[in-house]
């Protein structure tokens, strides 16, 4: 039972429900100060007024009036005595003992709201009978001050009669109130709302399927743009589910015709490579060009089977000699003393990164290989240099060349699958797949600058897992 009550004052429903009892009850209070402050006030005028009409009518017989009569006009008027002030002169109309001494006096002639409140609280929370003195205007112009003592009993206990059945129509008013504001709220905000997470959930099951897109119906301005927005989301993302699967379908197709035709290119290559021992010498001069194409599509195929694979596996960290993994890449590259690039490593013997050997190998491989092809198109002598170093938080390493720089074009994709190829019939495969790499570190491929004097990749991987994941 209790679970549910807290899971219901989680919901919207059930928190409006408490917020509107709490301020309809707030607004009861601040009726309910000056209301009983002015029944106070009130009460007190009534009883200057009954002190009035005994007093006028003690003034009206011509002779003294015997003691019971003026016992008993005390009593009907509920005071001790009755002070009146005609024409400058304080007279004692009517008077009886005072059981007691005055607690307090209380000019109505001059208060104000907040002194009205005040004394009627101190009067409501004063559990005593006190013996008080109130004075004010008589009535009708009767002369210019009225005074009467009498007993606070009475005050009270008709205070308190009226102060709780302020309360009970209060909490009356405030439950109907709340209850007609929460269904209010039902059906103009919760039903709604429920509504768009039914359409969310149900959409959830089956994305791609466009008739479980929402169709925007609420009446409320706000709720309505929340569905249009919705609406736009879920078409957008059925629309690219659709592409996808679509890209899907003829992604495994290209990896089947890619296999398909790597084996026979491989085929054709080996058939290609005995050409160049012919005795002809037109065959010998065209057999170079002739293997050199059949080796760029049979590495277009391998590329392509590598980038269609499901997704990298995740890197195997372990601490790796940074200087020796720049050599092994240099040599797997054929970048030796014998070409006429020269090689160049700057890093310190001893630094060690965390990282995928494998997976690293392969990207900057992929980095040397195209700086390589970029300085061999120029047919002239360059310059391939990797460095690499660290700081407080992330390894760097730098992979740079003296080619001739990026084309412009190929720097607005340049990590992009099948748009950021650099070289005429390139595909842009290799950074991608290198650009994919890095990412998995938790690290980014960036290209620091590409100009006339040459092209500089830079690798960053960060040394803490948490900035990885940052």
């Amino acid at each position: 039972m209790t679970e549910r009550r807290r899971g219901f004052l989680n919901t919207l429903s059930g928190r409006f429900l408490i917020l509107t009892v709490i301020f309809v009850m707030l607004a009861e209070v601040l009726i309910f100060v000056p209301s009983i402050a002015r029944y106070r006030a009130d009460f007190l005028l009534t009883r200057l007024k009954q002190a009035q009409i005994a007093a006028l009518t003690q003034l009206a017989a011509e002779d003294m009036i015997a003691p019971d009569l003026e016992a008993e006009l005390l009593k009907n008027a509920e005071v001790f005595n009755v002070v009146l002030r005609r024409d400058e002169v304080r007279q004692l109309v009517l008077s009886s003992p005072v059981p007691g001494e005055i607690h307090a006096t209380y000019d109505l002639r001059m208060a104000g709201p907040w002194e009205l409140i005040r004394d009627a609280f101190a009067v409501l929370f004063d559990p005593h009978n006190r013996i008080i003195r109130v004075i004010g205007y008589p009535v009708q112009e009767a002369g210019t001050l009225i005074e009467v003592t009498m007993e606070t009993r009475a005050l009270r206990r008709e205070m308190l009669d009226y102060g709780l059945r302020i309360l009970v129509l209060s909490a009356l008013i405030s439950v109907v109130t709340a209850l007609l504001l929460f269904l209010a709220v039902q059906r103009l905000l919760v039903v709604p709302i429920r509504r768009v997470v039914h359409h969310m959930q149900t959409y959830a099951e089956a994305p791609e399927d466009a008739r479980r897109v929402i169709e925007p119906t609420a009446d409320v301005e706000e709720l309505r743009a929340a569905e249009e927005a919705l609406q736009s989301m879920q078409t957008q993302l059925t629309g690219a589910l659709r592409q996808k699967e679509r890209l899907a379908q003829l992604g495994a197709a290209v990896a089947k015709i890619s296999h398909d035709l790597r084996n026979i290119l491989t085929t054709a290559q080996l058939f290609a490579d005995r050409l160049e021992g012919s005795a002809d010498p037109a065959v010998a001069r065209s057999a170079p060009k002739l293997i050199n194409s059949i080796s760029r599509a049979v590495s277009l195929c391998e590329s392509t089977l590598a980038f269609g694979k499901a997704e990298e596996p995740p890197p195997q960290l372990r601490r790796l000699n940074m200087a020796q993994l720049a050599a092994e890449v240099a040599e797997g590259e054929g970048l030796g003393a014998e070409t006429q690039i020269t090689f160049l490593i700057d890093v310190p013997p001893g630094l060690m990164i965390r990282a995928d050997g494998e997976q690293l190998h392969r990207v900057l491989s992929n980095l040397v290989r195209n700086a390589r092809q970029a300085i061999e198109a120029t047919g002239q002598p360059g310059t391939i240099e990797i460095s690499a170093g660290e700081d407080e938080r992330d390894w760097w390493i730098r992979v740079g060349d003296t080619g001739p720089g990026l084309p412009p074009k190929a720097r607005e994709h340049l990590f992009s699958a099948f748009q950021g190829g650099a070289r005429k019939g390139g595909t842009g495969l290799g950074l991608a797949i290198a650009a994919e790499l890095v990412r998995g570190h938790g690290g980014r491929l960036e290209l620091a600058r590409s100009d006339a004097e040459g092209t500089e990749f830079v690798i960053h991987l960060p040394k803490s897992t948490t900035d990885a994941e940052g």
